[in-house]
């Protein structure tokens, strides 16, 4: 229906994929558990690979491919070269289709652990993740730290793609075997989440297994006939129908300012993206840290017609719509600050607890001062101590006073000012932050905030060089009066 109707009312058909819901998904697990062949697969049985691009891939196919005669579909996302020929992937490999029901961004990210970070950085924004079986192999030990770096992530879906079937004839004694391994696997997993960041560091996931070939097509996009004992839906029906519109948060109204619109004297709108809950015209709102009041005048939005160019006023809107705010009074908001309702209760801190994945190849200093990016905020931060990393294998709690690449573990940070911050199981998009070096401007790690204190005696944070600096100015320049700091 979607194909007639880019040919016979394009306008119509843009109109009804921009409505189409979008489902962010990773595929994951061990290397060569086919994790790349499935995502081929899914494009090209529901008809989203254009002709030349498949001409391309028959004669890759030739080249680089394992299948003999056959199509090998893994060569549509593995687009590196040393993917090619190495057959794994590396990188993330990001993919775009459309059902006539929903709109998708597939992640395909490395089954390597030397690439746990790329599987980080692909699993943070989706909202289900496929993870692959080898009906073959069963549960391993990839299977086990993607299993936990998913939930860890807040991924509230996850599908356990049986692969392979074809090669174990089918049988439903092998699905059955390693489903019940998995479940009992996965329930020691969230056993073990929970002790290390508590009820409500985590968001509870749906677990659904499916058995398919990605190769052959088995219950990918059709339900197989290979497979008459699984009453189940395809994988594709089952995206389709997943239901993910409660995974927001609505109840809590949360806006990080992005930006001040200023273009005359008679407007000014705070613009940002609305991270959970809803706004209405009239609500009143408090802005954090400053704590000032006012009440929303307008919520302005592109306007649907003229192609967006004009804006319009709406009454209401909800996460995660792009709005911006003008309110009825004259208050100081800037970049970074934090809008929410003013019955609804959020303190401020300067010290956060908080699951890090360090994803860089010079280990964490603690003492040493990072930048870190929360929403619309950067400031600087102290890692204070290292309460613990986790073997994601064992789920083992390992002391430490510092991680290394791929490593995951629970931190302290000192924060050099105060901000307002959400629980990451409550609200991602304020309770997750980013870590730079200041000297490289590297990310070198992602954080997930699990608590927030106030540490009245913390006040602002000094590196080694500046309180230096500060003896060396106060020692040979007493004319400036420069005030002593640190200890």
């Amino acid at each position: 229906m979607s194909r007639n109707l880019i040919t016979e009312n394009i306008e119509r058909y843009l109109k009804e994929h921009e409505n189409k819901e979008l489902l962010r998904f990773i595929t994951c697990g061990s290397v060569d558990d086919g994790k790349s062949t499935l995502i081929g697969r899914l494009l090209y049985d529901s008809k989203t690979v254009l002709e030349d691009q498949l001409s391309a891939l028959k004669k890759e196919s030739r080249k680089f491919g394992t299948t003999g005669e056959e199509i090998d579909f893994a060569l549509l996302i593995d687009g590196l070269q040393s993917e090619r020929e190495q057959g794994i992937t590396i990188d993330v490999a990001y993919r775009f289709f459309a059902t006539d029901r929903r709109k998708y961004i597939i992640a395909d990210t490395p089954g390597h652990e030397q690439y746990t970070r790329n599987m980080v950085t692909g699993a943070s924004t989706a909202n289900l993740a496929i993870i692959l079986i080898d009906a073959r192999k069963g549960v391993l030990t990839q299977t086990r730290r993607h299993a936990y770096i998913a939930s860890l992530l807040g991924i509230r879906h996850i599908v356990v793609a049986i692969n392979k079937m074809d090669i174990v004839d089918y049988s439903q004694e092998r699905f059955e075997s390693i489903k019940s391994d998995f479940e009992t696997m996965y329930e020691k997993l969230s056993e073990s989440l929970v002790n290390a960041v508590g009820e409500n560091g985590i968001a509870a996931a749906t677990v659904d297994f499916i058995p398919i070939s990605a190769l052959r097509g088995d219950n990918v996009v059709e339900r197989s006939e290979n497979m008459p004992w699984y009453g189940g839906k395809a994988l594709l029906e089952f995206l389709d129908s997943v239901e993910i519109a409660e995974d927001i948060n609505r109840r809590d109204f949360r806006f990080p300012v992005q930006y001040v619109n200023r273009p005359n004297l008679d407007f000014r709108g705070f613009c940002g993206t609305i991270a959970s809950g809803g706004i209405k015209r009239g609500d009143e709102i408090t802005v954090l840290p400053s704590g000032k009041s006012s009440r929303v005048k307008e919520i302005v939005v592109p306007s649907a017609e003229r192609g967006g160019a004009a804006p319009e006023t709406i009454e209401e809107a909800f996460a995660p719509m792009a709005v911006t705010l003008t309110l009825e009074d004259e208050i100081d908001i800037s970049r970074g600050d934090l809008i929410i309702k003013s019955d609804e209760k959020l303190k401020t801190s300067n010290t956060i607890e908080a699951m890090i994945v360090w994803m860089d190849e010079k280990a964490l200093e603690t003492g040493r001062e990072y930048e870190i990016k929360r929403a619309t905020t950067s400031l600087n931060a102290i890692f204070e101590s290292v309460r613990f990393k986790k073997d994601v294998n064992s789920w083992e709690e390992i002391e430490t006073d510092t991680l290394h690449l791929n490593e995951i573990g629970k931190c302290v940070l000192t924060l050099t000012r105060e901000i307002a911050c959400d629980p990451y199981g409550l609200i991602k998009g304020t309770g997750s932050f980013i870590v730079i070096d200041k000297i490289t401007n590297h990310t070198v790690a992602a954080g997930m905030i699990i608590e927030t204190s106030h540490t009245e005696s913390a006040g602002r944070v000094y590196t080694e060089a500046e309180i230096e600096l500060n003896a060396y100015i106060r020692k040979h320049y007493p004319e400036w009066r420069c005030e002593k700091i640190g200890n």
